[in-house]
């Protein structure tokens, strides 16, 4: 993210694009300014190549002069950096009975928020009504027109074909099921929107602004259910159908015939997800407890019998997360979700039983820690998802060829 600004500079005549324009934009993206004959030589091209592939982004708008370089004889060589202000995305975190959404620029600055109480399980034509509404609201209050909007990114709490932005099965989601969620978005927008399930983009979110130097983290969602974002190499795992990370659904050894909501028995879900939890302590007090935030409350008071439940959650979900540990060897990873709230205590139920039951090659350096990002992890994570399909290389490409002929 930049420190500063680029200067403001006054509309440039038209120029002929030159292709490739991309490779050089890459090197920007960071928001370091850099000169021309530094980006000659971390390319390798000729600086003749690097000059008009500068003056294409300059065209587009998405690279603007950056203050002056230290001059060692003659003229000070320019600087050029990202012009973050350049377009606009909008991002939003969709839950079961809220949502957050936020105008943000391309460095992920936050221009603009609203949140809303309501339901997932009204439809996906009032849900998305109410978000395309908010888009115009959030462009207004950020002083925008429709045109600088350049992407929408959106988390859904449910299973999400991500090439497709459709829902698939989402058990919490009547009415979703394969819905066309961009195609109804873009009948107000017409730009790209991006769909992905709210644990993928949590932890995008985590990572990119928080842990930006990792690139091998599991997110762990604790909530009503109970999920991952995996990256690994730097990049978003989703696996085939964009089920990757499922862990609520995982069959925990001693789980028995915990009947679970998928219709299976044993899995972690069932065991330790915000419903099985709250059941458990009724149980054992003949209590009246109705949600995840009456456990964290008796947790935070103290109670002994609510702390043992949490920790107890927390050996089941380090069961499993001990066996992604040994296959896929990450050096992060974050808890977040609703339960996440009860602290310490369910960290140290996971910890005890992953680092006990991992290889210790996989966890010699591995950190457990909480979200930093809390409640805000997932409208982080759309803004990236949106911003990382503007400034992707093909998309740069593609805007560049529109100079062509527009």
């Amino acid at each position: 993210m930049l420190k500063g600004q680029p200067r403001a500079t006054s509309p440039r005549p038209a120029i002929s694009p030159a292709p490739g324009a991309s490779e050089v934009f890459q090197l920007l993206r960071d928001g370091q300014p850099r000169t021309r004959a530094e980006l000659a030589q971390l390319t390798g091209l000729a600086r003749s190549s690097v000059a008009s592939r500068v003056d294409t982004l300059m065209g587009l708008g998405l690279v603007a002069p950056y203050g002056g370089a230290a001059s060692t004889g003659g003229r000070p060589p320019s600087l050029f950096a990202l012009n973050p202000g350049a377009r606009a995305v909008v991002a939003a975190d969709i839950g079961a009975t809220h949502a957050r959404a936020i105008l943000a620029d391309l460095s992920g600055r936050e221009l603009a928020e609203e949140r809303q109480a309501l339901t997932i399980g009204d439809g996906p034509d009032a849900v998305l009504g109410w978000l395309a509404g908010t888009v115009g609201t959030l462009l207004a209050r950020g002083g925008l027109p429709a045109s600088e909007l350049a992407a929408i990114g959106i988390g859904l709490p449910g299973p999400v074909e991500h090439r497709t932005g459709r829902p698939i099965n989402p058990p919490i989601m009547p009415g979703w099921d394969r819905f066309d969620v961009p195609a109804r978005v873009q009948e107000s927008y017409d730009v790209p929107v991006l769909v992905d399930n709210d644990v993928n983009i949590m932890a995008l979110g985590e990572r990119s602004f928080h842990w930006p130097g990792t690139t091998e983290l599991m997110f762990v969602k604790v909530a009503t259910g109970i999920g991952a974002g995996i990256i690994s190499g730097g990049s978003l795992q989703r696996g085939a159908q964009g089920t990757a990370g499922d862990l609520g659904h995982v069959r925990v050894a001693y789980g028995g015939e915990v009947v679970c909501r998928c219709g299976n028995t044993g899995c972690l879900e069932a065991l330790a997800g915000g419903p099985a939890l709250v059941a458990a302590l009724n149980e054992r007090t003949g209590g009246t407890l109705t949600s995840s935030q009456d456990v964290i409350e008796l947790v935070r008071s103290g109670d002994a019998g609510a702390v043992q439940v949490i920790r107890q959650a927390g050996r089941d979900i380090g069961d499993v997360l001990a066996a992604c540990v040994n296959l896929i060897n990450p050096s992060v990873i974050v808890i977040g979700g609703s339960l996440a709230q009860a602290g310490e205590h369910l960290l140290a139920g996971i910890r005890e039983v992953v680092y006990q039951r991992s290889l210790p090659l996989a966890t010699e350096h591995l950190r457990i820690v909480p979200s930093v990002a809390g409640d805000r992890a997932g409208v982080t994570g759309a803004a990236v998802l949106a911003i990382d399909h503007v400034l992707s290389p093909e998309s740069i490409e593609a805007a560049c060829a529109a100079l062509t002929t527009g």
